[in-house]
């Protein structure tokens, strides 16, 4: 019986040309469905000052247009296009385009999500829809179009989604009952489709923040008590800003994340592992 050569190096040599790329976005196709928020301007910018082609999406579609336009500036190209994610049967159409718009999709950063807090007792359904239609049955439609352009492909691909600490710690006295349920279930789909997607090759990770500043939250931080107990918290003791989340996104959609998948990262100055 022939036994392997115990004495043979099996240990591959450092690649440095790869530790050089291991941040490098060049050439990579970004797709970003609700990518003209507050995060997703933050990372749109990341990515194309790091050579990447960005098609940003969202129901607003002059909002869309005039960040693409902006992006242009950093080189590279880029798209604006119209899309509310919640009309699941337009989202393959929109895919189709950036395919065409740009050659191909090689990272999707799903930055669609709303919030409509409504206490446990008054939640009404209407709103408890739009929340989960929004930020958790678009995510299942987004990366089920993506992904089949990506499958087909055969290039492999990367899928990001946004998060919350919400996914993972319900909030003590405010009406999170929708926000909550829908950001826990994205946190499975996170995992299921990366077990799916893996034998193609492509990732799937999340990126789950705590509260950062943005004029969506402006209501929460111009309320003294609010902020002062937000802060209390956190154990750094401050609120994020958007471009410290972009970061953990561009390890995740660059070489450096070539071998995670299926994980969710908090971006949240400590909150959730002090609770």
């Amino acid at each position: 019986m022939n036994r392997p050569d115990s004495s043979a190096q099996i240990t591959p040599k450092v690649d440095l040309a790869a530790l050089d790329k291991l941040f490098d976005l060049t050439g990579v196709r970004a797709f970003l469905p609700g990518g003209y928020g507050a995060l997703g301007e933050a990372i749109a910018w990341a990515f194309a000052k790091r050579g990447a082609d960005i098609a940003i999406a969202g129901p607003n579609r002059t909002k869309a247009e005039s960040l693409a336009e902006n992006l242009l500036s950093a080189g590279g190209k880029a798209i604006g296009l119209e899309l509310n994610a919640r009309k699941t049967s337009d989202i393959p159409a929109v895919v189709d385009k950036v395919v065409a718009a740009l050659g191909g999709i090689d990272v999707m950063i799903n930055c669609v999500g709303i919030q409509r807090e409504q206490s446990l007792l008054d939640v009404t359904e209407e709103a408890f829809d739009e929340v989960y239609e929004t930020n958790l049955k678009s995510a299942m439609f987004l990366s089920q179009a993506v992904a089949r352009h990506q499958i087909k492909a055969g290039n492999g691909g990367r899928h990001i989604h946004l998060l919350s600490v919400r996914s993972k710690l319900a909030l003590r006295g405010r009406g999170y009952s929708a926000y909550c349920a829908t950001k826990g279930g994205l946190l499975m789909l996170v995992r299921q489709h990366a077990v799916e997607l893996a034998e193609h090759n492509i990732t799937v990770n999340g990126v789950a923040p705590t509260f950062i500043k943005s004029d969506r939250i402006r209501t929460h931080l111009e309320r003294d008590e609010f902020r002062k107990f937000i802060v209390s918290r956190n154990p750094m003791g401050r609120i994020g800003e958007p471009v410290e989340v972009v970061g953990q996104v561009i390890a995740f959609a660059a070489p450096a994340g070539s071998y995670v998948t299926g994980q969710v990262v908090y971006v949240d100055g400590g909150i959730t592992a002090s609770q």
